[in-house]
């Protein structure tokens, strides 16, 4: 079917996990020279930073924090788990990262499921419901992020989830490598009422699958430097009517080794491309299937 629209982002983000191996405080004139107007923080970007030191850091460079990333034990397997990286995904919860949320002014927490539990659309939907509801004390929203390897692995199940949980201030965050691998609907994707997705990430890859999923993720490519089409998922963005944050999570040792200015308007021009992709209008699969 054809899609159109125009796709006007609240924000131009430069998402943390994009340049993780630099500090965040070494991110910020990086980031706005390039023309980005918000980061998002993780908790393990403050270790050794006054909060209020940060907050007034962002905010002399010219930005804001969007968003804080990500509430990872949120399900009651997750505070259990005994092996090194479940243990670090264990320490994300809605009591650290919440009130973090609230004292850098931000007003979206991500969560995902990183464990890989079995879909149970009752149950997750009840935790979900429950994490919005403690948000919504803080006057925050939660974006839900699908991932292909964890217990909601697609944008499928994601809707179910937030649908089922009902909260006002649960959405979705959709990011286009999960889109892609997960063999989601873009059809399904341009039929979501815009104001129901928070965030959106770019990124790209090739267009065989990974052997190993896991691996894949820690290892994508800049928008335009692989194969996933990204005009096709910029029009079922745009056709949502959304202002969702935008911005690029490229987890990638190459892009971890430019000088983060240099990366940062890597970043900026790509997502340029992807919005000039989302101003045209273009005739979409009829499977919709990416």
């Amino acid at each position: 079917m054809p899609l159109s629209g125009t796709y006007v982002p609240a924000a131009r983000v430069f998402y943390g996990g994009t340049r993780q191996c630099t500090p965040l405080l070494d991110r910020l004139a990086p980031a706005r020279a390039a023309g980005f107007t918000a980061v998002s923080v993780w908790p393990g970007d403050m270790r050794g930073l006054k909060t209020a030191e940060v907050v007034q850091a962002v905010s002399d460079a010219g930005l804001f924090v969007s968003e804080i990333e990500l509430i990872t034990n949120w399900m009651p397997p997750h505070a259990t788990s005994e092996n090194a990286f479940g243990k670090f995904l264990s320490a994300m919860t809605a009591d650290r990262v919440l009130p973090l949320a609230v004292e850098m002014g931000a007003s979206t927490v991500s969560v995902a499921e990183l464990f890989g539990l079995d879909y149970d659309r009752k149950l997750m939907a009840k935790h979900f419901g429950e994490l919005c509801d403690k948000a919504a004390a803080h006057g925050l929203r939660v974006a839900l992020e699908f991932v292909p390897t964890g217990g909601v692995p697609g944008l499928a199940e994601a809707m179910e989830v937030i649908d089922t949980a009902g909260r006002s201030n649960g959405g979705l965050m959709v990011d286009v490598w999960h889109v892609f691998r997960s063999n989601s609907s873009l059809d399904m994707l341009a039929s979501i009422p815009g104001d129901r997705i928070f965030s959106v990430q770019l990124n790209d890859a090739l267009a065989t699958p990974e052997a190993d999923l896991n691996q894949g993720m820690m290892n994508r490519l800049l928008p335009g430097e692989g194969e996933l089409d990204l005009r096709a998922f910029m029009q079922a963005i745009a056709a949502t009517g959304t202002t969702a944050f935008l911005g690029v999570e490229t987890f990638s040792k190459d892009l971890d080794q430019l000088p983060t200015d240099v990366a940062a308007h890597r970043c900026a021009a790509a997502l340029g491309r992807c919005l000039n992709f989302a101003s045209t209008t273009q005739a979409h699969s009829p499977t919709g299937l990416v």
